[in-house]
């Protein structure tokens, strides 16, 4: 029998006694180099204990690892034998690339087509000009902290799966501010909780539309929804947008299964759906027993403008699924968001939402819950719109200032951002001025990846400039910066 080699042992070459990993891994390693051959034995945990100084039961556990790990069998009363075949670790050359197409699912096929995630934070410009980012001292964190400790500090009677369309503290909390904030009436069961906006836009997608089916789009319109209606096979119908929103009118001849809007601020161009545009959506969708997903994502935010009821609260028994988030009003962060759904489609999307991922977090929903019930979450939202409206003076203002009457800015009245038009820049300057104003530290979003209808988009550059995670300062210098790449092109 070979001798047990004892300098196969310190793994940090100190020369201290072996834990049962080092123990484990000389064995295992010895096995594999031959040292002990198969069918032969190894000593037995008590004479290698005994030999290293170490307690036996290290010693065993580094045995227990090696047989659930095939290299040894373990027999009551005899030593440890080697296997005829032990098993060899996996090499450590790398592995030869894959030959062959990659095979995917028609759903794989599709989504391998989409734009790639191009959001690394880690190299975002010093003045980054992106929708949907917000500042991080908006965050109310102590109020955060302190719902969240609480939550935390109650004991579950169990710890089990919850209900999959979300917890009832909060639905219960929802129910009461949509009623107030946005007038919608609906009962509680038509409340879910989803993992913000998108999984609610997910959802729809799979319940509603299949292969070859048509949705209706709003031209220009929110990429991520598109792309994500797309991957299910449907074709998307685009409608332009004017001031006032989709042009309804235009719906009169389409045949489509759903129907994408944002009536309240228009995404991106900011009209407001009037309520003539709205009843005109809503009679289309009944006529083809369409359903209307309104996304109502950052209505929180008015200026110059008063609240527009929802779509949902005009018809109650129209076929209108509403979607809300916290994502504009806490943080994107937190994955946050809520549908509204008509009453026969509550068992459906609630057996989808539990296959997909059982239900979402429960403590971030119980914190959220206790500050609506407070009154806490209504406070912070007049204090962060109070905030951006005053980061939207500072942009209006230093973009008056700088180019005046050359640029049209659409959008202004309400939400986060604005759509600022040059049209005495030709649309295929745009990567020049992207390009030369990511040099100086500067980060510019154009319009035209949103457009989505047979026209192509604008033949002029268009910037969406989301203000929300700037300070004032912030601002001024980016406008600043912007003049000056401007008067470069």
């Amino acid at each position: 029998m070979a001798e047990f080699e004892m300098v196969q042992f310190g793994a940090d070459g100190r020369g201290g006694k072996p834990g049962a990993r080092q123990i484990y891994e000389a064995l295992r390693d010895q096995i594999i180099a031959g040292v002990y051959p198969p069918e032969s034995q190894i000593p037995s945990s008590r004479g290698l204990a005994d030999e290293l100084g170490v307690a036996r039961t290290t010693v065993t556990v580094a045995l227990e690892q090696l047989a659930a790990e095939g290299f040894i069998e373990i027999t009551q009363g005899r030593r440890p034998r080697v296997m005829s075949s032990p098993v060899r670790p996996a090499s450590s050359e790398p592995a030869a690339p894959r030959s062959g197409p990659v095979r995917l699912s028609a759903y794989g096929d599709r989504l391998r087509s989409a734009p790639p995630w191009t959001g690394d934070l880690s190299t975002a410009p010093q003045i980054d000009f992106r929708y949907g980012d917000l500042a991080p001292g908006d965050f109310p964190s102590l109020l955060w902290r302190r719902a969240l400790t609480e939550t935390l500090a109650r004991r579950p009677q169990r710890l089990a799966y919850d209900d999959p369309r979300g917890s009832l503290r909060l639905r219960q909390a929802l129910q009461g501010y949509l009623w107030r904030a946005r007038t919608i009436r609906c009962d509680l069961d038509q409340i879910m909780i989803v993992n913000g906006s998108q999984q609610g836009l997910d959802l729809c997608a799979r319940l509603l539309l299949d292969p070859r089916d048509c949705f209706v789009m709003e031209d220009p319109g929110y990429r991520m929804a598109r792309q994500v209606f797309e991957a299910t096979g449907a074709t998307p119908v685009a409608i332009d947008v004017d001031a006032d929103g989709m042009r309804t009118a235009r719906l009169e001849t389409v045949e489509a299964r759903l129907a994408y809007v944002t009536p309240s601020h228009q995404f991106p161009l900011g009209g407001v759906m009037p309520v003539a545009r709205r009843h005109q959506l809503l009679d289309w969708a009944r006529a083809r027993s369409a359903y209307v997903l309104e996304d109502d994502y950052d209505s929180e935010y008015r200026y110059d403008i008063n609240p527009v009821p929802p779509l949902h609260s005009l018809q109650p028994d129209a076929a209108v699924i509403y979607l809300g988030t916290v994502s504009k009003t806490l943080s994107p962060m937190l994955r946050i968001g809520y549908l509204v759904v008509p009453p026969e489609l509550v068992p459906v999307f609630s057996t989808a939402k539990q296959i997909t991922d059982r239900h979402s977090p429960i403590a971030e929903q119980e914190a959220l819950a206790r500050l609506i019930e407070t009154g806490s979450y209504e406070r912070h939202v007049r204090r962060v719109r109070r905030l951006n409206g005053e980061r939207r003076a500072t942009l209006l203002a230093a973009l008056r200032r700088h180019f005046g009457d050359r640029i049209r800015v659409q959008g202004a009245e309400a939400g986060l951002h604005v759509v600022v038009w040059f049209d005495h820049l030709p649309r295929a300057r745009e990567p020049d001025l992207i390009a030369a104003a990511r040099r100086l530290g500067l980060g510019l979003h154009p319009i035209s990846p949103l457009y989505g209808g047979s026209a192509g988009g604008p033949d002029r550059v268009g910037l969406v400039m989301g203000y929300a995670a700037l300070g004032l300062r912030q601002i001024e210098k980016g406008v600043d910066l912007l003049a000056e790449v401007i008067a470069r092109l």
